[in-house]
């Protein structure tokens, strides 16, 4: 059976990587939605977005819509086959493949 991914399976970069893995590819979400979303402060949120940057799974673009600073980070491929193989692993473990 499959690892679980220790990146993806902490509580809040589940949610993140849930919430990104929802929408079609190449889509992404502002970061004060995935603050709402998640529940999330802005410094947790921060740092858990950084992680998943560091690691390839999503990316971060910062532009500014009028004078006005934004966020959106979109899931990537990798980060979407990271996500797939994760869900994949707790099916098995939900239906009792457990080798």
């Amino acid at each position: 059976m499959a690892e679980l991914d220790d990146i993806i399976h902490q509580p809040l970069r589940l949610k993140i990587m849930a919430a990104l893995n929802a929408l079609p590819a190449a889509t992404g979400l502002e970061f004060a939605r995935l603050k709402k979303l998640t529940g999330a402060t802005d410094g947790n949120l921060g740092a858990h977005i950084e992680t998943l940057a560091k690691a390839g799974y999503v990316a971060v673009d910062k532009a500014f819509v009028g004078k006005k600073p934004q966020t959106t980070v979109t899931a990537t491929a990798t980060g979407r086959g990271a996500f797939a193989r994760h869900v994949a692993t707790l099916q098995e473990i939900i239906a009792g493949k457990q080798g």
